[in-house]
């Protein structure tokens, strides 16, 4: 959640489109797990959040123009969904 960057409030409806979690995201978020430690369910919840906090805030800074930009060409394709 980046409050600065989309509040909560205006955070948009489920849609592949607008997903805010750029690939970079997780990219960064598998790189950081470390498979060898998971032996259970609850060993992989810790690890999963191990893993998050390791994201480093630039990368998901960096990952903001492009959602930006899929916003933009969402609202010229009248909400339809974007093609590649």
């Amino acid at each position: 959640h980046l409050p600065c960057f989309i509040d909560k409030d205006h955070w948009p409806p489920n849609s592949p489109d607008l997903n805010p979690l750029d690939y970079c995201i997780w990219d960064e978020f598998a790189g950081a797990i470390n498979w060898d430690m998971v032996q259970s369910k609850m060993s992989i919840i810790n690890e999963l959040k191990r893993s998050v906090k390791k994201i480093r805030p630039e990368v998901v800074f960096a990952s903001c123009p492009s959602w930006t930009n899929r916003l933009h060409r969402l609202k010229q394709a009248n909400g339809n969904c974007l093609n590649k």
